[in-house]
């Protein structure tokens, strides 16, 4: 019994008193809470920051009825050519919606169906004819 009394008198040296210990981790506390407040408001800061960057680099994109444009092609393929287009048209749009999706109509079949706006982009055509223009090609003259 005199030697639990002994250590209890140690600790209460050590420890000074209950009230200045307590406050001392109320302190402790209120400090970490602030640190904590000050994360938050840093993260907040940098996704506001991020955000804005983010926003900054989409291109909108305006589509108009009769323009031709070429559909991204997002289908999975576990072994897709190395140099195959990922691209397919060119398509015709027929109807462009205030939300971002447009009507488009297959030149080929004749097909038409919706698709998400994000997933054309305009098609630009060559102002030559492949099909029926050749070109000769001469030996290098040295």
């Amino acid at each position: 019994m005199e030697l639990e009394h002994k250590a209890f008198w140690a600790i209460k040296e050590l420890n000074f008193s209950y009230d200045s210990a307590g406050e001392k981790r109320k302190l402790q506390i209120n400090e970490l809470e602030e640190i904590r407040n000050d994360a938050y408001e840093s993260s907040r800061i940098y996704k506001e920051k991020t955000k804005a960057f983010h926003d900054n680099q989409i291109l909108r994109k305006n589509f108009h009825q009769g323009q031709k444009v070429l559909l991204f092609s997002s289908r999975l393929k576990l072994f897709p050519g190395k140099l195959k287009s990922r691209w397919n048209g060119p398509y015709l749009v027929t109807k462009v919606y205030p939300h971002g999706a447009v009507d488009i109509t297959s030149e080929i079949n004749g097909n038409t169906f919706k698709v998400n706006g994000h997933r054309l982009k305009p098609y630009l055509e060559s102002p030559f004819d492949i099909a029926r223009e050749s070109l000769t090609l001469k030996e290098p003259v040295i």
